[in-house]
């Protein structure tokens, strides 16, 4: 997820014990440095052979650029690599864009544009470039560049704030636009210190903006999505921008954010409830911190623009170490704001009006259908990439020591009630289920309960529970349904093999169910893209999110609305402070 500061800090690193934790409050999540996660794990190959077809036929379009080559693969036209935006470095670093320049001729989009600039090893996209400074493309699929006008779908990739690409292959379009007639389209986009660094009080007029520049490239991709998609077979009014993990805090972002407002008409936030972000003074404090370690004085602030990108990465990855924790509000509620050293959106009053769902949520999207939700065992990711098997083998007397440090005095009520309300579970059942809520669950519910409270459009909350038998290394214990999991999932990329087999997973293990599983989550979410109302054959039909019955999807091989899911511990959270 990358350099998140919006949180909770203590407990995250105690209980995973590595330098790039991440922990969430029902607000927002935490991260030191760049981590791989959410839209950066490493998917094998094999589950996304589709990637490495060879291709049927060029294809090319026209835009307003220019013309641009791409490949028809299996009935999908894919187009990698497309310019959106123009250059960000030199004098245009924490700016907005250059205008984009025009080509004469025919320009390949056959292989994916460079990444942001980032550690390495965070991208995983087959043939990726390495990260650079001028990042601005995006990748396109489409069942068919005609006049139809299909839905378009806008994913925001994971990786927080700091790490990730749209080329990855867990979240390769193909397969959502062949079986399901949607156009897929995702972009790169600045991240950590080059899309967020806060420049508006130093440097003037062109820099206005400077703390949410990664944002803005997103809002630039849907502004060519606007322009150019009905060249693609979508339709410009009819856009669904989504993601996970950092992208579903992105997507909170744009659903706040008045100048994407007219691009979009609904939007999913899955596993990344991004309920706050960076206050001005909290930014102002990180730009203090750069200056100073680069030694520059404010006057010579343009001296930023001539560091080398490497030194400014190493730079970013450093700051949080040297940082004090610095809190507002009461800890209890959960209500505590970024701390200086980190990168992520700037609540500026200008691009970035107000948090994006407190104290509400945003008006300026009333009107927009939003689902949101995470997975039962977020935790068992964290888990996994702390390397720490011991954590799977803990006992009760152990399982109060970890949460001691991240719930105070609240602990021992917080376990009681969930022993209570799950007398069979292990010590290491409960760290993970209240883990998992803590973490994804509980901020999910508070923009549920908010959208609700606006009686506008609908929300829709859910679940995705299937089951994964990949047991966590050095432990007996199985993954679960983990953070990340989804993505594969939901692009319906658990697809059996054509040698006919079950094939593999990273996470999604060996079972042929869930191909069930997948082309159900696919339909629901491909479903709400086209109608804003999510649906499949094989489920029940999904209410809207209310705060009578609070009815909630869980996505399974078998799908079924619960009502009031895990009611005694949401009523405890409440109790408690902490929802």
């Amino acid at each position: 997820m990358g350099e998140w500061e919006n949180g909770r800090r203590g407990e995250g690193e105690k209980i995973l014990n590595i330098k790039n934790q991440i922990m969430i409050n029902r607000r927002q999540f935490v991260t030191r440095v760049a981590l791989t996660t959410a839209g950066a794990v490493a998917f094998p190959k094999l589950v996304f052979s589709s990637m490495n077809s060879v291709a049927d036929e060029y294809i090319t379009a026209e835009i307003s650029h220019g013309k641009i080559r791409g490949v028809r693969t299996e009935g999908v036209n894919i187009f990698r690599g497309v310019p959106y935006a123009g250059r960000i470095s030199g004098n245009r670093r924490f700016r907005r864009p250059a205008p984009l320049e025009s080509w004469t001729g025919v320009r390949d989009a056959l292989q994916l544009g460079h990444p942001a600039i980032q550690p390495p090893k965070q991208t995983y996209g087959l043939n990726e470039p390495d990260p650079a400074e001028d990042c601005l493309f995006l990748n396109v699929w489409t069942p068919a560049n005609d006049n139809k006008k299909r839905p378009v779908m806008f994913y925001n990739h994971g990786g927080g704030f700091s790490t990730g690409s749209g080329g990855s292959v867990g979240q390769d379009g193909a397969n959502l636009a062949r079986f399901f007639d949607v156009v897929v389209v995702e972009t790169n986009h600045r991240l950590g210190i080059m899309g967020y660094l806060y420049l508006d009080e130093i440097a003037g007029p062109d820099y206005a903006g400077s703390g949410n520049m990664g944002m803005l490239d997103i809002v630039a991709g849907l502004e060519w999505v606007n322009k150019n998609i009905a060249s693609f077979g979508g339709d410009p009014s009819n856009v669904m921008i989504f993601g996970e993990s950092g992208g579903g805090a992105k997507t909170s972002c744009l659903y706040a954010m008045p100048s994407a407002a007219p691009f979009f008409n609904k939007a999913s936030i899955e596993s990344g409830p991004g309920v706050r972000m960076t206050p001005i003074e909290i930014a102002a404090q990180t730009t203090a911190m750069v200056l100073k370690e680069l030694n520059i004085d404010t006057k010579n602030w343009k001296k930023l623009l001539d560091i080398p990108v490497a030194q400014l990465l190493s730079l970013q990855l450093k700051l949080p170490s040297l940082a004090h924790e610095v809190a507002s509000g009461n800890k209890k509620r959960g209500i505590m704001e970024s701390s200086p050293g980190s990168f992520s959106p700037v609540v500026d009053g200008k691009e970035l009006l107000n948090h994006p769902f407190d104290p509400s949520a945003p008006m300026i999207s009333v009107n927009k259908p939003l689902l949101v939700g995470w997975n039962e065992d977020e935790f068992t990711f964290f888990g996994m990439m702390a390397k720490d098997p011991d954590m799977f083998k803990i006992d009760f007397n152990q399982l109060k020591e970890k949460m001691q440090s991240q719930f105070g005095e609240d602990t021992a009520k917080i376990i009681d009630t969930y022993r209570k309300s799950r007398p069979e579970a292990s010590a290491v059942d409960i760290m993970v289920a209240i883990g998992s809520i803590s973490m994804m669950g509980l901020g999910s519910i508070d923009i549920a309960e908010k959208k609700a409270k606006q009686n506008g459009a609908p929300v829709y909350l859910y679940n995705f529970g299937y089951k994964s038998e990949v047991i966590i290394p050095g432990t007996d214990y199985p993954l679960g349904t983990p953070h990340a999991m989804d993505i594969s999932f939901k692009f319906n990329n658990e697809v059996p093999p054509k040698d006919g087999t079950n094939g593999s997973s990273y996470f999604g293990g060996k079972k042929p169910e869930r191909f069930i599983a997948s082309h159900n989550m696919a339909e629901l979410w491909t479903t709400f893209a086209r109608t804003g109302k999510p649906a499949a054959k094989a489920a029940p039909e999904w209410p809207p999110y209310n705060l009578n019955d609070r009815p909630t999807m869980r996505i399974d091989t078998t799908c079924e609305v619960l009502k009031d899911r895990y009611a005694s511990e949401l009523k405890m959270w409440r109790e408690t402070g902490w929802l």
